[in-house]
């Protein structure tokens, strides 16, 4: 069985850090011809390619995400070692990296990852962005999985996988009252608070109305859940959100849920792309559930 080569290793390391081999070789004192020897080495012993070449700069292969992972953590226990001999004792921890699209409700990315909320070995990274910066990302394996309100899109030629994680009902929440609410004709003329136009959910809404022969007046369009739960909180105005959005404020009777909308769902995903080593952290968090 043939060692690792951790002088390979520390190369690759450095590489993959400094995100090329000049300035690697820089920092490393060592020729960039030498450097790249070393890795193509390292290379053929783990029977992967490690980076690809985009322009000037190396990008990382799946395999070299994995392995940068792994040199991450050897090189971590190393430092650690030195600490808890000097008596700075500290803990491996294993990352998460979750992109999550604005309209998406906090609550329900809490409970989506409260598995692992507290958890002292784990890091999560968690970042929002529009769908598609947060798909090119996940394709960059830059993260691991994306919560969206929708699923990937689907070609013969993509990666991507979507599983359907929740159905939230949506209702029309405003501030409480004890006239009873007449769905819909006392949105005609309301002041209304709505996802934007980007979200499925106002679409359907919209076609709704359309039909019913009524007219909102709307005050506001949000792109974000939670600045679309503090606008509610606000204003006099009736707003379309899941519940869970609005959980704390009904529960505490600062709102109401005034209609529950029949045929409207706000469907939550979680979108994955198929690697050869994936991250078992997602995983944990999955149901079981059927992958499209």
């Amino acid at each position: 069985m043939s060692q690792l080569n951790y002088n390979h290793l520390r190369y690759f390391w450095a590489v993959a850090h400094e995100g090329g081999l000049a300035r690697a070789a820089e920092r490393l004192n060592v020729a960039p011809s030498a450097l790249s020897v070393q890795l193509q080495k390292l290379e053929r012993q783990v029977g992967h390619p490690l980076f690809d070449r985009v322009g000037k700069r190396l990008r990382l292969t799946e395999a070299g995400r994995v392995a940068l992972d792994y040199a991450d953590t050897v090189f971590r226990t190393g430092d650690e070692l030195l600490n808890t001999l000097r008596g700075r004792p500290d803990l491996d921890r294993k990352v998460l990296r979750v992109g999550a699209i604005p309209t998406l409700s906090r609550n329900f990315q809490l409970e989506f990852l409260r598995p692992l909320v507290g958890r002292d070995d784990v890091e999560l990274v968690v970042r929002s962005g529009s769908t598609r910066d947060l798909l090119q990302d996940l394709q960059a394996q830059v993260i691991d999985v994306v919560l969206a309100n929708s699923p990937a899109p689907r070609d013969a030629r993509s990666a991507l996988r979507s599983r359907l994680l929740d159905e939230e009902p949506v209702a029309i929440v405003g501030r409480p009252s004890h006239a009873p609410f007449r769905f819909p004709d006392d949105l005609d003329g309301a002041p209304m608070l709505l996802p934007s136009l980007d979200s499925e959910l106002r679409v359907a809404f919209d076609r709704l109305t359309d039909l019913a022969g009524v007219r909102p007046v709307i005050m506001a369009e949000v792109d974000d859940m939670a600045m679309l739960r503090l606008l509610a909180r606000e204003r006099q105005a009736f707003a379309l959100v899941p519940p869970i959005v609005v959980r704390d404020e009904l529960r505490a009777g600062v709102l109401a849920e005034l209609h529950r909308v029949e045929g409207l769902a706000e469907r939550f995903y979680a979108i994955l792309q198929e690697r050869r080593f994936p991250n078992p952290l997602v995983e944990l968090l999955l149901p079981s559930a059927q992958v499209g």
